[in-house]
């Protein structure tokens, strides 16, 4: 089985279906190949932290330093014209 039937069957275990599963495995595989160049880690070593995020994302676990904002507060609504009571 070569890397790309293991990320497609993974990607599909976690839900995808077979078209987006195919352009997530591809896309991971990419990835993987931008952080071996950027950070000089081994194939292993990005794939390990590109599939940890995977996982992670998944199960609503947001990595560290990547925890984001709260969302903004809703806008008070103005009332509707002629719905106004007296």
């Amino acid at each position: 089985m070569t890397e790309h039937d293991q990320l497609l069957a993974m990607c599909q275990r976690l839900g995808a279906a077979p078209a987006q599963a195919e352009v997530m495995a591809r896309q991971l595989a990419k990835r993987c190949d931008q952080l071996m160049a950027d950070r000089g880690l081994s194939r292993v070593e990005a794939f390990s932290y590109l599939l940890r995020l995977v996982t992670q994302g998944r199960t609503g676990v947001p990595p560290e330093g990547f925890e984001g904002t709260q969302p903004p507060s809703p806008l008070p609504r103005a009332p509707v014209q002629g719905t106004e009571t007296h």
